[in-house]
């Protein structure tokens, strides 16, 4: 089952990219690494890539490292930002989505417009994992027949305290998780 499942991982940041290789790591067979940006220094204390990707586009820079955990997966990757007009192109034909966009405005147009273009495709989306909070607090809830949110679905983003790399990996955690369990029929 794993081995034939079809997920895209939307965003390739802090969340993306560890859904990303933990979904490699468990086998599964088709995956699509989307997003639109490149690799900064500013990314490396929470997300996937090393140094020598500095300056790559995310979706290349992830096939990279996801070769070298699984070279037997079927990788396709894109560098292009999602938009409402190329939802239904972009994800056709897979049956899970992980959202793991920056921006809530983002968040809530790829989820809208997945659960408008599509009928049966699960989404599984992030929403608050910033700061020190207690990594306890991040939970994965169903909020629609084809919708989870996994976090704490708050934001505790201040006094300097920006995106903590334990957290993160902990929601990514919990949507790679539900992804496993979906195809797994759980």
């Amino acid at each position: 089952k794993l081995l034939n499942a079809r997920v895209a991982v939307a965003g390739l940041g802090g969340l993306g990219s560890n859904i990303a290789c933990m979904l490699a790591r468990s086998g599964v067979g088709h995956m699509l690494l989307l997003d639109f940006d490149t690799v900064d220094v500013t990314n490396l204390n929470r997300q996937m890539y090393m140094v020598d990707h500095i300056g790559k586009p995310k979706p290349e820079a992830l096939k990279e490292i996801i070769d070298k955990i699984n070279p037997y997966l079927d990788i396709e990757y894109k560098t292009v930002k999602v938009t409402p007009d190329n939802i239904k192109d972009i994800f056709d034909g897979y049956d899970i989505v992980c959202e793991a966009f920056d921006k809530s405005d983002q968040k809530a147009m790829l989820v809208n417009g997945l659960l408008t273009e599509f009928d049966k495709t699960m989404v599984i989306s992030g929403s608050g994992m910033a700061g020190l909070g207690d990594a306890n607090d991040i939970k994965t809830t169903r909020r629609f027949s084809r919708l989870y949110v996994c976090g704490d679905m708050q934001t505790d983003v201040d006094d300097g305290i920006g995106l903590m790399a334990p957290r993160v990996a902990v929601c990514a955690g919990h949507q790679a998780q539900k992804v496993i369990q979906i195809i797994l029929g759980q």
